[in-house]
């Protein structure tokens, strides 16, 4: 069987293609807590504290206390970062951090980072941890500016974009966090709920909350892209 020239180019460029495709890698490998690490102040003073972050059925679950956080041993950049999570019982706080570098920076508890909200009926809010940014109608989401700022005291959330994006609690949300440069976009069950620029960091680790609340994940993805998405919902 001859192959054209032609044929066999387009083969070449389908193959190279195919091959240099981003993988999706998961972040949580469904058995244990591999790639990741636990700082929650509490086991400081008691060895014995109970660690907050568990594997059950398969599933990440951040049992809410005692407060702290689960940190990726690796630094991320340029990323698309899904997860999928529910409330296992009462509705509450919790978060994803991304950018995350010094540890207890603000409050002795929460790392330097940039945080994307999960708490319920805030989906998508940004809170400043040491690090800022800016999004549309700052003064209107964040409040007046002589009171902005990124440590303790001053006005570090910045409110998401809008309400009823969460599915009735004990049913499964979709969180679609891209991260670009000093630019991140923030969905919630396919619904832009946030777009913020001028990021003052723009690689880091990623971290999950113990905040009071039980929550379950049941999927924890990360792809690296090199453009953000200019759709305003989540494919």
């Amino acid at each position: 069987m001859k192959i054209s020239l032609l044929s066999l180019l387009i083969l070449m460029a389908a193959w190279s293609c195919k091959n240099s495709a981003p993988e999706t890698q998961p972040l949580f490998n469904g058995t244990d807590l591999t790639g990741w690490h636990v700082d929650v102040p509490a086991m400081d003073e008691n060895p014995d504290t109970i660690n907050p972050f568990i594997v059950r059925n398969n599933m990440l679950v951040s049992l809410g206390t005692p407060a702290g956080h689960l940190i990726t041993d690796s630094v991320y950049q340029n990323y698309r970062l899904e997860a999928e999570y529910r409330f296992a019982g009462e509705p509450g706080n919790c978060g994803v951090l991304v950018h995350a570098s010094t540890p207890r920076a603000l409050y002795k508890m929460f790392p330097k980072s940039l945080e994307v909200q999960m708490m319920h009926e805030n989906a998508g809010d940004f809170w400043c941890i040491v690090e800022d940014i800016t999004v549309a109608n700052m003064e209107e989401r964040r409040g007046p500016k002589e009171e902005w700022g990124i440590t303790e005291g001053k006005k570090r959330r910045i409110l998401n974009l809008t309400d009823g994006s969460e599915n009735p609690v004990g049913e499964w949300n979709n969180m679609v966090i891209e991260c670009v440069n000093d630019e991140i976009k923030v969905w919630v069950n396919g619904e832009l709920v946030n777009h913020g620029y001028n990021c003052t960091a723009t690689k880091g680790q990623i971290a999950v909350q113990a905040e009071g609340s039980e929550v379950e994940f049941r999927k924890l993805e990360l792809t690296p892209i090199s453009e953000i998405s200019d759709s305003e919902e989540s494919e």
